[in-house]
């Protein structure tokens, strides 16, 4: 406990000493849908910083709304990080070149788990035995 006191300490005191850029942020284009009654949206802006958002959607077959959209902003080095995103019944899935893709499966199993895998099946087999 007192770990986590320590160091939420060490966390305020970092995030004091931290540039903060409080100026607003003009929207340059705003173009906003309200929900019809058959369910359709739409939502768009784009700011001065470089943000931008687009969503629209409808109602989906259970009730729910189903969305597709996608939204992009500024990176440091000069180029524009990029995201897809489509929000239906099976969840939010977003795309982006940016986001961790996991290995390919099925995957090269490493040596050393192999060589534990066939222990544990040598004392599967010796616990067997011995019943």
């Amino acid at each position: 406990m007192k770990a986590v006191a320590i160091l939420l300490v060490v966390a305020v005191a970092v995030a004091d000493k931290l540039p903060l850029d409080t100026r607003p942020i003009a929207i340059l284009q705003r173009d906003q849908h309200n929900p019809n009654t058959e369910g359709a949206h739409s939502f768009d802006f784009e700011a001065e910083n470089g943000i931008a958002f687009h969503m629209s959607g409808s109602q989906g077959p259970t009730g729910g709304a189903n969305s597709i959209g996608d939204w992009s902003y500024p990176l440091p080095d000069g180029s524009t990080a990029e995201f897809k995103f489509v929000a239906n019944e099976n969840g939010y899935q977003p795309e982006s070149s940016l986001l961790p893709v996991a290995p390919a499966f099925p995957h090269p199993i490493p040596d050393f788990v192999m060589r534990q895998i066939e222990f544990a099946e040598q004392q599967r087999a010796a616990e067997a035995r011995k019943a």
